[in-house]
């Protein structure tokens, strides 16, 4: 018996991996949380599976579910959004099947980020503008943030920045970014990005606030910073370069 814990990717169904679509095809069981996992990705199940809305469950229910797939010797497809190396609550749950003795697998999957990025048809890294993403989030209820880990501190890089769960936090937000960044930095905010009613609102670290006022987003938003958003005057990157000496082209000239 194995706990399969797949990302089952930021909304749209189609963008859940292959691997990921074929263990749900094959697992007796599927835990699946139903507030952020669309439930299309359900049809994979097979036509008997037990088929488990985790989103009301505390972490002993959902430890119970683990048990008694284990003892049933049923294999478990474990779905969570988006990919699972980022604010997928997995920790908690691998130390508790460690402890257990029940073994598991990772099936990484589409990142909200990249599905933002993708929405807004834009690069996060730019040549010479930014080479860095920071994926970070503010302080909330689930959990507080490290004191060394500060918008401030990323800021001063200058990187672009992919914020999670922080939509209620938008004001805090632009003051602690314009002094870095400038108000004429660009923002989108991708709400429920790849799925059908997904918005997208541009703007300013100057007018972003005022934008989403006028906007009804409560929650699964991704706010992204940074001059890479906009670039448009930059260094073409040397790895196209015809100049540019590599072993999978040869020699130049």
């Amino acid at each position: 018996m194995i706990v399969h814990f797949i990302g089952a990717g930021p909304g749209a169904p189609d963008l859940i991996t292959v691997r990921g679509r074929d263990l749900i095809a094959r697992c007796p069981v599927c835990l699946y949380a139903g507030s952020i996992v669309p439930p299309e990705l359900l049809a994979y199940c097979p036509d008997d599976a037990r088929i488990v809305d985790t989103a009301p469950l505390s972490l002993d229910e959902i430890e119970a579910e683990f048990v008694a797939a284990q003892n049933a010797g049923h294999d478990v497809a474990r779905l969570h959004s988006g990919d699972l190396s980022v604010y997928s609550a997995l920790a908690e749950q691998l130390r508790r099947l460690k402890g257990l003795g029940i073994p598991f697998t990772l099936t990484p999957g589409v990142p909200a980020f990249a599905a933002a990025a993708a929405a807004i048809c834009r690069e996060l890294t730019v040549p010479e503008v930014t080479q860095s993403v920071v994926v970070t989030r503010i302080p909330g209820r689930a959990s507080a943030m490290p004191k060394r880990e500060s918008l401030a501190a990323f800021a001063a890089t200058g990187a672009t920045l992919a914020i999670h769960l922080a939509i209620h936090g938008i004001v805090h937000i632009v003051e602690d970014l314009t002094p870095f960044y400038g108000a004429d930095c660009p923002v989108a905010v991708v709400a429920r990005a790849s799925w059908p009613d997904e918005r997208i609102i541009l703007g300013t670290l100057g007018d972003i606030a005022e934008r989403l006022a006028a906007e009804t987003i409560e929650r699964t938003a991704l706010i992204l910073v940074g001059r890479a958003l906009d670039a448009e005057n930059f260094r073409e990157s040397a790895l196209y370069d015809s100049d540019y000496v590599r072993s999978f082209r040869g020699q130049a000239g």
